[in-house]
């Protein structure tokens, strides 16, 4: 008996890196946080991000107990659940987003329990219609593939996973098995937005992974500075900033929580000078 024929798997991610490789230079990776402070700022924050010079774009499925991130990620999605975001609103989110913008990658990050929650199946086929294209799911590890990765790749979507400083090569292997798009090189040994990236360490981290797998590495986790950005794209094909950017949107929050008229502008400014640094790496 002979297998079903998968869908081909979704070429925005494969197509972004393909371009970043001709060009010489990472790409920038950024998080955002669905919903935060309000679904109307996020979408509009996330419209302007590929103009301010974001390659790929990582959105964020707020949690209520998000384990992986610290405090800045876990305000954020905090802020976003008050406003009254959901699972399905982060893909209409999407939707609307894809209706201007049919070329930047988006991957969905976030944790297991709300998209089991929403039905796994009926989560695949709405986020494939609305647009995304790889998820990061950070709480379901590689035993687990059958839960959701495996069902993502039967529906065309890649799969990223995570591997870090104590990620040993024997676990790799098993880490990498399913995974597709890019892996996600995590640079510190914690959670996200507490320590500083030790670039020293990446340019040998990258290279024994890329023992393992053809797949492009992108590097995450305690980036915060252009200058941090453009030290670690000298050696990665993607640099993913998450933390820094959310403290942007929270700096520009008055008391009760609302943003600045001008925040959008300041955030997607900052996001600038960040390409600047991740564009300037290797000239």
């Amino acid at each position: 008996m002979t297998e079903p024929r998968r869908p081909p798997v979704r070429r925005r991610i494969a197509r972004r890196f393909e371009s970043l490789a001709a060009e010489n230079r990472a790409g920038l990776v950024t998080f955002i946080m669905a919903g935060d402070p309000t679904p109307d700022f996020s979408l509009e924050l996330m419209k302007g991000l590929p103009a301010a010079g974001a390659d790929l774009i990582e959105l964020g499925m707020a949690f209520t107990d998000p384990m992986a991130d610290g405090p800045a990620i876990q305000a954020a999605g905090l802020r976003a659940l008050k406003a009254g975001i959901t699972l399905q609103k982060t893909l209409e989110m999407v939707r609307a987003f894809r209706a201007g913008d049919d070329d930047t990658p988006i991957i969905c990050m976030g944790y297991f329990n709300p998209i089991y929650k929403y039905g796994v199946e009926a989560f695949l086929a709405d986020a494939v219609e609305a647009g995304v294209d790889g998820l990061i799911v950070v709480d379901l590890p590689p035993e687990e593939d059958e839960e959701l990765c495996l069902p993502a790749l039967s529906r065309g979507m890649n799969f990223i996973r995570l591997a870090t400083p104590t990620t040993d090569d024997r676990r790799l292997s098993v880490v990498l098995q399913h995974t597709s798009g890019f892996v996600y090189y995590v640079s510190i040994a914690g959670i996200t937005g507490t320590q500083s990236v030790p670039a020293a360490h990446v340019a040998a981290a990258l290279e024994r992974i890329r023992r393992h797998t053809d797949l492009p590495v992108a590097v995450g986790f305690g980036i915060k500075t252009p200058l941090d950005a453009g030290s670690i794209a000298a050696h990665a094909e993607g640099v993913v900033v998450g933390s820094a950017i959310v403290d942007q949107i929270a700096q520009g929050l008055d008391d009760d929580g609302r943003p600045a008229s001008d925040l959008v502008d300041k955030v997607l400014s900052f996001v600038a000078s960040l390409a600047t640094g991740v564009k300037q790496a290797r000239s």
